[in-house]
């Protein structure tokens, strides 16, 4: 008996010491569990975590819900801003056989292509549809919610149609996102905007267009998206627009702009094709701070180059496209321009009239020509494409992107050199392809130089039938 006490004083002094050490280890065990990484403090693991190739993200999203949170946070790309770790990515739209219009991501660092989210359809097409909506609502206020979500699935599945974009989509960027703008359904141009974001890799509709457009123009200056032209549907057939208008993704509001001029339209070949052939927005490019925006005349399938205009965003004014930049900028077929402006150089492709082949051009603004810089791009030609090539800046390099013999989406990347530091090594490499600039103009700038094509990445996104739509970079 006179141990008893002594062994549950004994049992309770252990006890409760080592239950205070057992409730110290695990707390602290907890505390650390935590943070991102157990011995470092987060501000340290999100400098890491900056450092790391985004790629990576994807797999360390799912390490723990801390490391998701870390991955979508803004604190995080705010920082690779500041350390110059940011990476631009080539977003490529394609279409498949059924008709279908996927987007694909390709990391340029690791080669690698990443399938983006699909995205939903929750337009409202019909006005009726939404006055349903709104009068259910109303008149269930109390009811089961229930039955409300239930009522609200049924009427969004009714609304459903596929997926997006639809055809005629626009495609554009603006701070670190992608834009999916208007296209057509049905016989209806469609206003509505949609926007990836890729930290999050996710969609969503944002602020609709004021009009609806489809094969409208964009392009991006001073962090705003801007929008121009495009056809909509009417009486008579299509009807081309000559209205613009601007996207600021800090409101999610979109401005009016005034409408293009299409100063050079009365210039028309002869007064029987001046009634046939309608202005159109064949393309846009921001250069030096204003919208370039070519234009021509069309009745399908004729199109005929008319010079374009010029959009000024401190003044707010149209003007005129110098004579040079508008007559000699070159046109592919459907009369889209194909320009993008890299360094501050604004460059074209121009394909040629024989297959296989094209030349890039570059303006010189002090003599307003074009003239040739590569002389040959390697291509194949598939005429029934609608886009058998697109062209695209890339880490400071011009990139084409086409489909080879061998029915595969290629990118080639533009790589000048000097004759005397190409190797014959470099021309027994499977995945370059060598073409000699060709001087075609007097002024040439493409010299003496050899262009090294290599190709950065090829895939058939498992189907050789595969058409291109579109492309954007985004660096974040």
């Amino acid at each position: 008996m006179s141990n008893t006490p002594d062994t549950t004083s004994t049992y309770v002094e252990v006890s409760s010491a080592e239950t205070f050490k057992r409730q110290k280890i695990s707390s602290t065990y907890c505390e650390e569990n935590l943070r991102l990484i157990p011995i470092l403090p987060d501000e340290i693991s999100i400098h890491i975590f900056a450092r790391l190739p985004r790629i990576c993200y994807f797999n360390m999203r799912l390490v723990a819900r801390n490391w998701k949170a870390a991955m979508t946070s803004p604190e995080l790309f705010h920082l690779r801003k500041e350390l110059g770790t940011t990476e631009e990515w080539l977003y490529l739209l394609t279409k498949f056989e059924d008709d279908k219009l996927l987007w694909h991501a390709l990391d340029p660092r690791s080669k690698k292509w990443q399938k983006l989210p699909p995205i939903l359809n929750v337009f409202h097409q019909e006005e009726s549809k939404k006055g349903l909506y709104r009068l259910l609502m109303r008149n269930m206020v109390g009811q089961s919610s229930n039955f409300t979500n239930l009522v609200k699935g049924w009427v969004g599945r009714k609304r459903e149609s596929g997926l997006l974009p639809f055809i005629g989509c626009a495609t554009g960027t603006a701070n670190g996102c992608l834009y999916v703008l208007g296209g057509f359904s049905k016989a209806c141009a469609m206003r509505c905007v949609w926007r990836y974001d890729p930290i999050l890799n996710v969609w969503s509709e944002v602020a609709p267009m004021s009009t609806g457009r489809a094969y409208c123009k964009t392009s991006i200056l001073n962090n705003k998206l801007y929008v121009v032209g495009g056809v909509s549907r009417s009486h008579g057939g299509l009807s081309p627009l000559q209205s613009a208008e601007v996207f600021d993704p800090c409101t999610d509001k979109w401005s009016e702009l005034p409408s293009m001029p299409f100063s050079k339209v009365q210039v028309a070949p002869a007064a029987v094709l001046a009634n046939m052939l309608r202005p159109i927005a064949s393309g846009m490019t921001s250069y030096k701070g204003r919208l370039c925006v070519p234009q021509s005349l069309y009745s399908w399938p004729f199109f005929v180059d008319v010079g374009g205009d010029v959009y000024d965003p401190e003044t707010n004014c149209w003007n005129e496209m110098p004579i040079g930049m508008g007559e000699g900028w070159p046109v592919r077929q459907a009369g889209t321009k194909l320009s993008v402006v890299v360094d501050g150089e604004l460059y074209a492709l121009d394909p040629s009239a024989s297959l296989n082949s094209g030349k890039i051009k570059v303006y010189d603004e002090k003599e307003d020509a074009w003239k040739v810089v590569i002389g040959k791009v390697p291509m194949c030609d598939f005429s029934e494409s609608e886009s058998p090539y697109l062209l695209t800046g890339l880490h400071g390099k011009l990139h084409v992107i086409t489909k080879n013999e061998n029915h595969k989406v290629v990118v080639l990347q533009a790589d000048v050199c000097n004759n005397t530091t190409y190797s014959a090594s470099s021309s027994s490499s499977t995945s370059q392809v060598c073409a000699r600039s060709s001087v075609e103009h007097s002024n040439s700038m493409a010299g003496s130089e050899m262009v090294v094509w290599k190709v950065i990445a090829a895939t058939n996104f498992g189907s050789a039938e595969v058409e291109l739509v579109s492309c954007q970079v985004v660096d974040i």
